[in-house]
């Protein structure tokens, strides 16, 4: 049986056709490249290279070994690859969760890239309600989770933010702001706020659908919706008006509602999270791969200069 240095000298040698280049590859001194081959040819009884002061090549039964050995020499390689894989962290199935489209046009470009650049890895992604932002990952449906900030959550880690998105607010046609060219947050004091409803934290809520404006006056509440959808039929019936992202009209652009920019309103960012007790090589190294990446048209990313801040507004 061929021990494992000499099947790495002997296909190293066979691709290089050239010993000191074998010997600099394997980090061996040259002769103990040539004694190993040397001694490999004793076994088989026949040269295996044709060796002259200028050259090397090999035989017929060299390359007939290499051609044999080669298939099963790679496969040992990648075996060894994904068992050490797995053994850090990176093996199996991540499951990354999201709420908003932008957020999920960057997951699924990195759940490409890492599937190319950690083989024997999976990514599986699904959508995370607004009306329990924090349900899946907590029950263990997702691993890692992309969500509009704020994050005040002690089992929670907040992760870098992922993107950060500037505020409109989704208003019916009809309704007189419709006709204006943006809005100032203290103009939700001049309709019902249409809000999510659900399992969300209230400094959550408050963040997104503040009370009081900032000159203090009162935002009347208006009805409530457990999906996001619900919100776009309430507000194009005329029910009220709700802050959004305002890159989340060309998802969701509709007919009945116009999307007005606001003008004194910082972004909404949107961040990974994971829970504090279960942080893992797989989770960091998606993570890490997202600034690698382009972010969605009309959308700024931090790793590219956009807004790192958390603002007052409306998710997506």
């Amino acid at each position: 049986m061929l021990e494992r240095h000499e099947i790495e000298a002997f296909l190293t040698l066979a691709e290089e056709l050239h010993f000191r280049r074998t010997s600099e590859r394997l980090g061996l001194a040259q002769g103990r490249v040539s004694q190993t081959i040397k001694r490999l040819e004793r076994r088989i009884g026949a040269p295996l290279f044709e060796r002259t002061s200028r050259h090397v090549a090999l035989t017929a039964i060299g390359a007939r070994l290499r051609d044999d050995l080669l298939p099963g020499y790679r496969q040992i390689q990648r075996a060894v690859a994904r068992a050490t894989e797995a053994g850090r962290g990176f093996g199996g199935t991540l499951r990354v969760g999201y709420s908003g489209p932008m957020a999920a046009e960057v997951i699924l470009k990195a759940a490409e890239r890492f599937r190319t650049r950690y083989p024997g890895s999976d990514v599986q992604i699904q959508e995370v309600q607004l009306c329990d932002p924090f349900g899946p990952i907590r029950s263990g449906q997702v691993d890692l989770q992309v969500t509009e900030r704020p994050l005040a959550e002690p089992d929670l880690t907040a992760g870098p933010l992922l993107l950060s998105e500037p505020r409109a607010l989704m208003v019916p046609d009809r309704h007189p702001l419709a006709r204006r060219t943006s809005v100032r947050l203290e103009d939700l004091a001049e309709a019902p706020l249409l809000t999510i409803d659900g399992a969300i934290p209230r400094y959550w809520l408050d963040h997104h659908y503040p009370r009081h404006t900032p000159a203090g006056r009162a935002v009347p509440r208006g009805r409530t919706a457990t999906y996001w959808l619900e919100l776009l039929t309430l507000v194009a019936a005329g029910a009220g008006v709700s802050p959004a992202c305002a890159t989340v009209e060309r998802y969701n652009g509709r007919p009945g509602i116009t999307w007005v920019p606001f003008e004194d309103a910082p972004p909404v960012d949107f961040g990974f999270l994971w829970p504090a007790t279960a942080e893992t090589a797989r989770i960091r190294a998606f993570v890490d791969l997202c600034p690698t990446l382009d972010p969605p048209a009309g959308v700024s990313a931090p790793w590219v200069g956009g807004s790192s801040g958390a603002g007052t507004g409306g998710p997506s």
